[in-house]
C-alpha cells in the first residue's frame, strides 16, 4: 500500500475517531488472499467499548463506501483497540501505562525494566525493582532517552502494589462484574 493511500485513509477516518473521543493509533492495511483487511486501531484514555468499536465500525464503513477510498477490490473492516503489547511510541501511550511494569531500551544500548509512576511533557518517573531483597529505586526517564518501550504482562502481581486506577485499566484484565453475587449478596443482608 502507498504512503499516499495510508494518509489519505488517515485524514479521511481521523475526525470520524476523534468525534468519539478517540486517538487513531494506527490505520493499516493487509493483503489476505484476494481481499484486504482493514484495521483501524483506536485508544482512549478512558479504554475503548466494544460497543464503540462497533459503532465506529459502521461509521467507518459507510464513509468508506461513499468515498470509494478503498477502491473496488473487496477488503475486511476491523476496528480494534491495541493489544497489551503494543510500542509505547507517545507521551499519552505512557500516561494511559501509569502503574504499570515497562521493558525500556535506551538510546545508550541498555535496557530497564520498571513501574511507571508519573509522566509529564518531558518523560516518565519510574520505579525500578530491587534485586536481591534490595528496596526499589526512583529514577527519572526523558523521552528522548527511550529507544523502544513496551508493557511488560505481569501474571503474578500483587494486588496491593496496584498504582492504576480502574479508569486506568485498559487491558480488561481486571473488567468482571457478576451482577449475581452481588443481587445474592443483598438478599442476604435484608434477611
Amino acid at each position: 500500500m502507498s504512503t499516499t493511500q495510508s494518509e489519505r485513509l488517515r485524514e479521511l477516518l481521523a475526525p470520524l475517531v476523534s468525534a468519539r473521543e478517540l486517538d487513531l493509533e494506527e490505520v493499516e492495511v493487509t493483503p489476505a488472499g484476494k481481499r484486504r483487511v482493514l484495521r483501524i486501531v483506536v485508544d482512549s484514555d478512558e479504554g475503548v467499548l466494544l460497543d464503540t468499536c462497533a459503532e465506529l465500525s459502521r461509521a467507518a464503513s459507510e464513509l468508506l463506501d461513499e468515498t470509494d477510498a478503498m477502491g473496488g477490490a473487496p477488503y475486511s473492516l476491523e476496528v480494534t483497540s491495541p493489544g497489551a503489547d503494543r510500542p509505547l511510541t507517545e507521551p499519552r501511550h505512557y500516561r494511559r501505562a501509569v502503574g504499570r511494569l515497562v521493558k525500556a531500551r535506551l538510546t545508550d544500548g541498555g535496557e530497564l525494566v520498571a513501574r511507571i509512576i508519573a509522566v509529564d511533557d518531558d518523560g516518565l518517573d519510574v520505579e525500578v525493582p530491587g534485586v536481591k531483597g534490595r528496596k526499589p529505586t526512583a529514577r527519572r526517564l526523558e523521552f528522548s532517552e527511550i529507544a523502544k518501550a513496551r508493557v511488560e504482562i505481569e501474571f503474578n502481581r500483587k494486588q496491593s502494589r496496584t498504582i492504576n486506577s480502574d479508569a486506568n485499566d485498559t487491558d480488561g484484565a481486571n473488567d468482571t462484574v457478576d451482577a449475581g453475587d452481588d443481587a445474592h449478596d443483598e438478599n442476604q443482608e435484608e434477611a
